[in-house]
């Protein structure tokens, strides 16, 4: 089965690593631990600890597999290589909103690293996908999801 590519930058594919080191090796004892507890509790038919904490170690190996996929799956944002002609993944570009004459910078990244208060917004975001390929100076209409329609001239396209 083809995964799809998960943008990452150097700094956000670290993050995931040091996050599930500590899911790996924290997380798990510590919910075992729970588990171990609970089982003391006695009937495990009627022990909403034991449910409860085997409902939070699901939970955990789920989200260390999925970790895992995104980094197996990783596509490192590398900046140097990053085109100021076009924007691209990796891109940070300043945007005019027309009807405001609103400017905005963000980052383009992608969806795993994506935090709109950061700046740094996915490439599957409707403004990323707008934006994405498009050259200094184009005009791109972007439809939100609430049905509004919005006009961004792209001012400048620079690295991170």
């Amino acid at each position: 089965m083809d995964e799809k590519e998960i943008f990452l930058t150097a700094e956000g594919l670290k993050k995931l690593e040091i996050e599930l080191e500590d899911l790996k090796t924290v997380k798990r004892k510590e919910i075992a631990e729970k588990i171990k507890i609970a089982r003391d509790f006695g009937d495990l038919s009627e022990n909403s600890e034991y449910d409860e904490a085997k409902l939070e170690q699901a939970q955990m190996e789920e989200k260390i597999a999925k970790i895992e996929n995104m980094i197996v799956n990783a596509k490192i944002i590398d900046d140097v290589q990053t085109d100021t002609n076009t924007v691209g993944v990796g891109a940070t570009v300043k945007l005019l909103q027309k009807s405001t004459n609103r400017q905005m910078i963000y980052t383009i990244v992608g969806s795993a690293e994506s935090n709109p208060l950061e700046g740094k917004i996915s490439n599957e975001s409707p403004v990323g996908k707008a934006i994405l390929g498009k050259k200094k100076k184009s005009t791109v209409q972007v439809q939100l999801p609430n049905g509004n329609v919005v006009d961004y001239v792209i001012e400048d396209i620079t690295r991170n």
